[in-house]
């Protein structure tokens, strides 16, 4: 028997808007029920924003005519669950938090948004709200992609604010992404004659040895500071317990700085491995962090001058900033318990980011 969601409450107190949301079930692929919540709350408390359906994402904007636009874009879409459904509490020296799959990856970034969109109703920039699907799985998949080869229009404006978690504070930008397989090859022999091979597991040792001596860049961009790395993240080689393998390959991921584009890193990259033969298996340019931007400097006057940080990730900041507009990322909850079984996130950070994106829109 379907399980029946109550309504949800846009006009609550955005920490028990976070506890519903999570209630939701809504692992990637499976998102109708909490799509269908969020657009049923919207059509029948947000009676001044034009709402459509795209698949399971939801998207909703104003149209008064303002002299600019801020795009708010959240995922609704979590990872499997790990035995941290439905949501508890507890209490951090008196002050709530709450646990629960999507408390920081990212319902509680949803949540703010959802209130926002339910209850400024006059702000002084056009808002577009942007809720959408599969971001946690295959980018193909991902919501943003569908919607921008059907709807590019819904993804326009001035600035766009990503409510992935942040730590309530502002994260700049973000860093490029790309995946490399290295390929050493060898000759195959019998282990018992193994000097009539090359064995291409030893080969591996120089390659190895350069990403162990791998200094990072560090590049200051409009004041924050990004730290590039190069991983060996999978090694495979070998086809029997009596053969000398004639090939290795090493799988890396490059994080790269947004000052570089995917085809300076991997120019960076061939340097790096010169000599050795690479195949680009996955990519992802970075966004520069825009924070000159008017309307972003807005923004960071709102959240009380705090200096923004560099986002050491890769998020959809990076589709809006391929747009031509600067993009952040800023919600609640701590980004290094994403996707763990611990997620929780302080009731004070989805007030505090609630109250900042209230100002600046308002």
């Amino acid at each position: 028997m379907p399980r029946v969601i109550p309504p949800l409450d846009l006009t609550a107190d955005p920490v028990e808007l976070t506890a519903a949301l999570v209630d939701i079930p809504s692992v990637s692929r499976d998102e109708a029920v909490i799509a269908d919540a969020v657009e049923a709350a919207l059509r029948a408390q947000a009676g001044h924003l034009e709402i459509i359906r795209s698949g399971n994402a939801v998207l909703a904007r104003t149209n008064l005519g303002r002299a600019s636009r801020v795009v708010l874009a959240g995922h609704l879409d979590t990872v499997p669950v790990n035995q941290n459904m439905p949501h508890s509490r507890s209490t951090e020296g008196e002050k709530l938090v709450l646990h629960g799959l999507g408390t920081v990856d990212m319902k509680g970034g949803d949540a703010v948004m959802l209130s926002l969109a339910a209850t400024v109703t006059e702000p002084r920039f056009d808002l577009t709200f942007v809720f959408y699907d599969c971001e946690e799985i295959a980018a193909e998949l991902n919501g943003l992609t569908r919607i921008q080869r059907d709807l590019p229009e819904w993804l326009r404006g001035d600035l766009a604010v990503v409510c992935e978690p942040t730590d309530a504070a502002i994260e700049a930008g973000c860093q490029g992404t790309m995946r490399v397989d290295v390929r050493v090859p060898g000759k195959r022999a019998h282990t018992a004659r193994g000097w009539m091979g090359v064995n291409a597991i030893h080969g591996a040792g120089e390659l190895l040895r350069r990403l162990s001596d791998y200094v990072p860049r560090q590049p200051e961009i409009d004041g924050c500071r990004y730290h590039e790395g190069l991983q060996a993240v999978k090694i495979t080689g070998g086809v029997a317990g009596n053969v000398v393998p004639d090939e290795c390959v090493v799988s890396v991921n490059h994080r790269f700085a947004p000052d570089r584009s995917p085809e300076q890193a991997l120019a960076h990259l061939q340097e790096v491995f010169e000599g050795f033969e690479l195949t680009v298996t996955d990519g992802a340019a970075g966004a520069l962090p825009g924070l000159n931007a008017p309307v972003t400097q807005e923004l960071i006057a709102a959240s009380g001058g705090a200096t923004p940080v560099a986002k050491l990730g890769w998020t959809d900041v990076s589709r809006f900033a391929a747009l031509g507009m600067p993009a952040v990322n800023f919600g609640p909850g701590d980004p290094k318990l994403a996707h763990t079984q611990e997620e929780h996130v302080p009731a004070w950070q989805i007030t505090h980011c609630a109250d900042v994106l209230r100002k600046f829109v308002s």
